[in-house]
């Protein structure tokens, strides 16, 4: 059992690398990410560039579940996270999120 106050400076730390985020201004709720967004957003983008799939469009369902991604780590991950992974590389200039009849999608450049 860890006080109070080391508890405190782990999670400040896990702040500082970018691992969590606090979800409410009290600060007793919060968000610890296994990895950054940008790096999820990373990983992405190099199956997209291994794979020769610049200038493709894909549905978040795809990406996060489809059988073309089934043996890459971001298999899997949450809509929430892989929005903001994709809201990474579109700051970068690497992907547009776009508004498709069924749902979200993805241009990748």
């Amino acid at each position: 059992k860890l006080p109070l106050e080391a508890i405190q400076v782990v999670l400040e730390e896990l702040r500082k690398n970018g691992n969590l985020e606090w979800l409410d201004k009290n600060k007793t709720s919060f968000l610890i990410m296994w990895r950054r967004p940008e790096e999820w957003g990373k990983l992405i983008y190099q199956w997209v560039s291994k794979n020769g799939l610049t200038n493709s469009v894909f549905t978040l369902y795809e990406l996060a579940s489809g059988d073309d991604t089934e043996n890459e780590e971001f298999h899997g991950l949450d809509e929430t996270m892989l929005l903001r992974a994709l809201q990474a590389l579109q700051h970068e200039h690497k992907a547009e999120i776009i508004t498709l009849d069924d749902g979200r999608g993805v241009k990748f450049f």
